[in-house]
């Protein structure tokens, strides 16, 4: 009976908590990590590359960063793979026929008011890997890479690729053990 209340007791402040991470009055923007990818232009083969790219970098950083649990480590995965990340778009376009290059990087830049679904990141700067196709003048694609909100589930990505963790698991299993 008490692992039974325990558990219940559990189960409320990891609701109450996740439920706080969600609907808080103000996001601290230093807590997201968001991911732009920028067309050349917007002409039509331009765009559709975008996607390919996208769907070639989604499968080369999801088992890189599943390996991050904090803002810090997933920013450091990043950082480390720019040139992997140019590579892979690089080939991508290079198969499509594309006269021009990537270029990935780190930086913070400021963002408008964006929504995910039923998540909005309000307007402001944030952390963000931004990879230019050529230009990079054209319309972008873009996510939260941390906390990961993005690439689980995405059109184009391998899901034999993608590890699913729960945190209520991990305590629950923890706690019965």
């Amino acid at each position: 009976m008490k692992k039974i209340i325990a558990m219940i007791v559990l189960l409320v402040a990891v609701a109450s908590v996740g439920a706080l991470f969600l609907v808080g009055k103000k996001k601290d923007e230093s807590t997201y990590l968001r991911v732009h990818i920028r067309a050349n232009s917007n002409q039509e083969c331009d765009q559709a590359v975008k996607y390919e790219v996208k769907a070639a970098v989604v499968d080369f950083l999801t088992p890189k960063i599943s390996e991050g649990s904090t803002f810090k480590e997933v920013y450091a995965i990043l950082e480390s793979n720019l040139c992997g990340i140019e590579e892979v778009a690089n080939e991508v376009l290079k198969n499509n026929g594309m006269n021009y290059t990537s270029h990935a990087a780190l930086k913070e830049e400021y963002f408008p008011t964006r929504s995910y679904g039923d998540f909005t990141l309000e307007h402001g700067y944030y952390d963000a890997l931004i990879l230019n196709l050529g230009t990079g003048e054209g319309n972008n694609w873009w996510c939260v890479v941390y906390p990961p909100l993005c690439f689980i589930g995405s059109e184009g990505s391998n899901p034999q690729n993608i590890v699913y963790k729960s945190k209520l698991v991990e305590l629950i299993n923890k706690f019965f053990k």
